[in-house]
């Protein structure tokens, strides 16, 4: 009987085609490790991204196809992950900005209340719990709702060379307005403070080895919002929304602002778009409009990511500071979130890869 060799496993693993590449993950380099041992084979596929979807369907089909070869008694499949990056290089100019941060989402609408801190929370959760390093930065300045979502009211401690140190909840890192100020104390601060603060959450907080920073972005489109796509490093961004019209139009804009500096645009989410009875689980009820941010995608030729539907205990598990991702990882909207969550870290995996990263752009606008 022939020896198995390292050759005969990857011819029979070279079939295997990564569904976001297009490519076979033996000419991609996922392939590593391989040990033979008699008619034992061990080896390890290493993903761009923890939070792959297709990491079972992969071990499967590897574990198949050399299973079949000739000799072989066992085949143990290990699953890795090296989460590529695209934030490093960005800024040429500002080196300094989210060192070992390797991909900035941003997280943003073009108005409040569609649910985008709810969305930014649990899609860094769900990136969390598939085994990603991740953070989120709460950027909306006036109106900060990361302490209220995720139960969280200390302030940040401070390293002897004036770096803040994030807090830390659910396996996250965590910055926010809400732990600089009393609870309750209104923001009034103008533009150049704005500005200010920004640039501080940006290079001194000791955000340390990152796979995702998730920003949570202010709403609209003022000073804040384009202060964060001049100087952090985005690898791509996100548009919340819902269904009617005046949420869709705000959107708009929003997603004009990242085209306008060359942000790739990794999807359009519509949140709360249908309803379903406990006792009708077989209705669903479009309160705001039907298919609204779908339509919009397509016509502005940027991808639909998916829907995320109502569901009570998004607010009351929120407003208990355990996002539903955690409360109820079994419910519609949460098995939602963590299939968004894989969706938008196979797009970036493969922007890394495809695209060079964005030149710095200039804009403008008035004081």
């Amino acid at each position: 009987m022939a020896a198995i060799t390292e050759g005969a496993v990857l011819d029979a693993l070279r079939p295997i085609i990564d569904p976001d590449f297009k490519r076979s993950i033996v000419d991609l380099g996922f392939v590593k490790q391989i040990a033979i041992d008699g008619g034992r084979v061990s080896f390890t596929i290493e993903l761009t991204t923890p939070a792959c979807p297709v990491k079972e369907q992969f071990r499967e089909q590897a574990t198949r196809a050399v299973s079949s070869l000739s000799g072989v008694t066992s085949v143990e499949v290990n699953m890795s992950s090296s989460t590529r990056g695209r934030a490093a290089s960005t800024f040429s100019a500002s080196v300094d900005v989210l060192p070992g941060v390797k991909n900035v989402i941003a997280v943003a609408s073009g108005k409040g209340g569609v649910g985008k801190s709810t969305t930014a929370i649990n899609l860094a959760l769900a990136l969390q719990r598939s085994g990603a390093s991740v953070g989120i930065l709460d950027a909306d300045v006036y109106g900060p709702s990361l302490p209220l979502l995720l139960g969280i009211h200390e302030q940040p401690m401070t390293t002897p060379d004036k770096k803040l140190l994030p807090l830390e909840k659910h396996g996250l890192r965590l910055m926010s307005m809400g732990f600089l100020v009393e609870e309750g104390s209104p923001v009034i601060w103008r533009g150049p403070m704005v500005h200010g603060l920004i640039r501080q959450f940006l290079t001194d907080v000791k955000w340390g080895e990152l796979d995702y920073l998730v920003i949570d972005m202010p709403p609209g489109t003022g000073d804040a919002a384009l202060t964060l796509t001049q100087q952090a490093p985005l690898a791509g961004a996100i548009i919340v929304t819902t269904a009617n019209d005046l949420s869709l139009i705000d959107a708009r804009k929003g997603l004009a602002m990242f085209q306008k500096v060359s942000v790739p645009i990794l999807g359009i989410i519509e949140n709360m778009s249908y309803f379903t009875p406990s006792d009708l689980p077989d209705r669903k009820y479009y309160i705001f409009g039907k298919d609204g941010g779908k339509k919009m995608a397509e016509k502005l030729d940027v991808p639909f990511l998916g829907e995320v539907p109502i569901d009570p205990r998004v607010v009351e598990d929120g407003d208990a500071g355990r996002p539903i991702v955690l409360s109820h990882p079994e419910s519609e909207p949460a098995q939602a979130f963590t299939r968004l969550a894989g969706d938008v870290a196979r797009k970036l995996a493969v922007l890394s890869e495809n695209e060079p990263s964005r030149a710095s752009a200039n804009i403008t606008w008035k004081a």
